[in-house]
């Protein structure tokens, strides 16, 4: 052990006694050389830190995966989609989905599905679709298709998979109209998944404006800010929903529709962005950082937005993401009502409005199958937000 030792120099000629303490100078008192691994740390960015934190969450890390390449699709539906989601077959009205197989009779000839023979059954009055092994009807890559335009710009027929010539291929089966289900699904999702973020787009700038507003200047501010949000909170979301959406003219164009979706569900929504927002500034408005910029002469708009509102961007990003689903849930819930998207647009309540006889889900189960995509993105999109609030504290925790 290395204890405080008192040395005792006698300087000649005097009576007086010189303390000196040796710790400094022995090695066993000298701190350890600072590791590679703290270094990186103390030097690393804030976002840096949240990047490395977030990456240890698995789940939100295959979350991101998952929604980036549900997002990825709806730029290159067409190319993905076998059919046109409008186009229909009459002679497969409700046919079910056609197994992918590989191997024929004990031999390997790749991907391909069994044509149809189809019959009626006198006693039900209904269309029996048998797979008939007779008719082997291997699937095309890469094939050339119905014309479209990709990305909205470039003139193509390319296609990443289609049927044989003269033969089908329903993933996931027919709707009542004979319409390839998987099809109206892709291009579904391009309408319910920009829904999410063109409603939490116009729900953040209501909410962090008008929170920052509040929690900044207070008095009478806050307070009509406030009451305003209270009064919205207090009516029912639902039936609130289908009165504005009841309140669209029918006569409007379905795109005018869908952003009059977009919106009504931002309108809703920014409360509890607004509430959050505001706590916040009143946290940090008297912060000495605060403080310095308005002694400076910096306008309440500048600190609000270069000092006040980074100070919380980590946690509003995860309030975006935890946000999305519930407007994909709502557009869905409006659109399985009647009162949202309306056809010919095609989005996942949509699909989801077809199914709503018990009588044909019994008979035609296949028609739930747009139930499965917003189960996983609204899933996608709650891990994600986890793995986003847990990483916007980066100090709570070892990073890295």
């Amino acid at each position: 052990m290395s204890a405080r030792r008192d040395v005792r120099d006698e300087v000649p000629g005097t009576c007086e006694e010189h303390w000196v303490d040796p710790s400094p100078f022995d090695p066993e008192e000298r701190e350890a050389p600072t590791s590679p691994e703290q270094l990186r740390l103390a030097t690393a960015s804030q976002w840096r830190l949240m990047w490395w934190r977030f990456r240890r969450h698995r789940l939100a890390m295959v979350s991101l995966v998952l929604l980036a390449l549900f997002y990825a699709s709806t730029l290159i539906t067409e190319f993905l989609a076998p059919y046109d989601p409008h186009v229909r077959h009459p002679q497969y009205i409700y046919a079910p989905p056609q197994r992918v197989h590989f191997f024929h009779d004990g031999a390997f000839i790749g991907p391909f599905v069994y044509g149809y023979t189809v019959r009626l059954d006198r006693a039900t009055m209904r269309r029996e679709y048998l797979p008939d092994r007779s008719k082997v009807q291997p699937l095309r890559f890469f094939c050339r298709g119905e014309p479209h335009r990709l990305l909205g710009l470039v003139e193509t027929n390319l296609k990443l998979v289609c049927p044989a010539p003269r033969g089908t291929f329903f993933l996931l089966g027919t709707d009542r109209l004979g319409r390839d289900l998987f099809s109206r699904i892709l291009y579904g999702a391009r309408v319910s998944l920009t829904v999410g973020l063109v409603g939490i787009a116009v729900s953040f700038v209501l909410g962090i404006v008008l929170g920052g507003i509040s929690g900044y200047y207070g008095g009478w501010v806050d307070n009509v800010v406030q009451r305003t949000i209270e009064v919205v909170r207090c009516f029912p979301t639902i039936p609130l929903w289908l009165s504005l959406s009841a309140a669209m003219p029918v006569t409007w164009d379905p795109l005018w529709v869908y952003f009059g979706i977009t919106i009504i569900l931002g309108l809703i929504d920014w409360t509890g962005l607004g509430r959050a927002v505001r706590s916040k500034i009143l946290a940090l408005r008297e912060e000495e950082f605060a403080q310095a910029a308005r002694l400076m002469g910096a306008r309440p708009a500048r600190i609000l937005a270069r000092h006040l509102l980074p100070s919380f961007a980590s946690h509003l990003i995860a309030s975006a993401t935890l946000s999305v689903p519930g407007m994909i849930l709502g557009e869905t819930a409006l659109s399985f009502l009647g009162l949202g998207v309306r056809a010919p647009m095609v989005s996942w309540g949509v699909l989801l409005n077809e199914a709503q006889n018990v009588n044909v889900v019994a008979l035609y189960p296949w028609l739930l199958f747009p139930v499965a995509p917003v189960v996983v993105v609204v899933l996608a999109f709650n891990f994600l937000g986890d793995g986003l609030r847990d990483a916007a504290d980066p100090y709570g925790g070892r990073a890295g």
